[in-house]
């Protein structure tokens, strides 16, 4: 036996459910929730610091000179895998007056030693060059890290004054540089 269709038949399948729509499901909460992040490193650069001047006293001729020149600060902020760099340090002759011989003491008389360390971060301790005259440019310190990283050391420079130095103030320039 078939059964008719009629208006009223639709009319109350309409009223409990509106025509075209799909039936509501119940969802359940989800037991996690992701959220994407993202961030920068910046990468700075790479620098040295050191003091701007430096008394290192008074001596005698045919004496020595010496005091600490620091503190010196490599500031490695490249933000590099394999970081490594090396600090250079040189020196100006040191005169006083006129150029004549008598009042100038070479560089090739100043004797640098970087010493050890006395703060570093980043990196493990790093490889301090061998102590020697500033007759030409030498090796501080070198390092080797792993991202940003810095160390600061005090050197000390000594000069020795010639016995034929003529009495005065001395003045020459030390620059540190790394790269």
């Amino acid at each position: 036996m078939r059964k008719r269709v009629t208006m009223a038949s639709i009319a109350a399948v309409a009223a409990v459910m509106a025509i075209g729509a799909a039936p509501a499901v119940a969802v359940a909460p989800s037991p996690t929730a992701t959220t994407g992040i993202t961030f920068q490193i910046t990468a700075a650069g790479l620098g040295i610091t050191a003091p701007v001047t430096v008394n290192l006293g008074t001596g005698v001729s045919g004496g020595t000179v010496s005091g600490s020149i620091g503190p010196v600060t490599v500031t490695d902020q490249r933000g590099l895998l394999a970081a490594t760099w090396t600090a250079t340090v040189s020196s100006t002759a040191y005169t006083t007056g006129g150029g004549t011989a008598a009042e100038t003491i070479p560089a090739v008389d100043a004797t640098y030693t970087a010493g050890t360390p006395t703060a570093t971060t980043g990196v493990p301790v790093p490889v301090t060059g061998v102590p020697g005259t500033l007759g030409a440019p030498r090796t501080a310190y070198t390092a080797t890290a792993v991202g940003s990283n810095s160390a600061t050391w005090n050197p000390t420079l000594s000069i020795a004054v010639p016995a034929a130095a003529v009495a005065g103030t001395y003045s020459g320039t030390v620059t540190h540089s790394v790269a």
